[in-house]
């Protein structure tokens, strides 16, 4: 019953990830922080099975940084994207896989704009302008679908996640409790109130 969500905007991606961990009908965690910083300018948000969640989100943050200490520079959102469908579809033909939903938001330096990955447990990756996983994305896709557009602003999206979230809070049975938002721009990946 996890929900993740990303918006790109015109020149940053606000995410939002439900802060609530639990398993069959009972919460264990109401605190749970289901994103990962993989660089200064990349982040992943993560759901699934408890133990593949964390294992892999740590693994891809632990390779990413790794890369950048021994070649001087981050990789682009695009690349770190690119690293994790690679390792997801490795681990999908092995003997454990993993069964993790991911989104990957980051700031390309390079190029100034903004970016936004979805990713599923079976490896397959695509770039794109708003995403969702989890059920609540059965009630969020359309609001996304209809008030999103390229030039968004960080007070538009920040309202247009604040649509999503009473959405679910009005419509949804399962009382997700809180959400941590963050927002990824040419400054860094912070969170916010909303």
């Amino acid at each position: 019953m996890e929900f993740l969500i990303g918006i790109t905007g015109k020149d940053f991606v606000l995410t939002a990830a439900d802060t609530s961990a639990a398993r069959s009908i009972t919460v264990m965690k109401s605190n749970e922080d289901k994103s990962c910083d993989l660089n200064k300018h990349n982040i992943m948000l993560y759901s699934g099975e408890s133990g593949d969640t964390v294992n892999f989100a740590e693994y891809i943050q632990r390779n990413v940084r790794l890369y950048g200490i021994r070649n001087g520079i981050e990789l682009t959102p695009k690349a770190a994207a690119t690293f994790t469908r690679k390792e997801l579809a490795t681990s999908l033909r092995s003997r454990h896989p993993y069964s993790v939903f991911l989104l990957i938001a980051g700031y390309d330096i390079t190029t100034s704009k903004p970016h936004l990955y979805w990713i599923d447990y079976l490896g397959s990756s695509a770039e794109v302008p708003f995403a969702a996983h989890g059920y609540g994305a059965y009630y969020c896709l359309s609001i996304l679908d209809r008030y999103h557009h390229p030039n968004l602003t960080l007070d538009e999206a920040k309202d247009l996640i604040k649509k999503c979230i009473n959405e679910l809070k009005s419509r949804f049975i399962v009382n997700l409790f809180d959400f941590k938002i963050k927002v990824t721009d040419q400054d860094g990946i912070r969170e916010i109130t909303i």
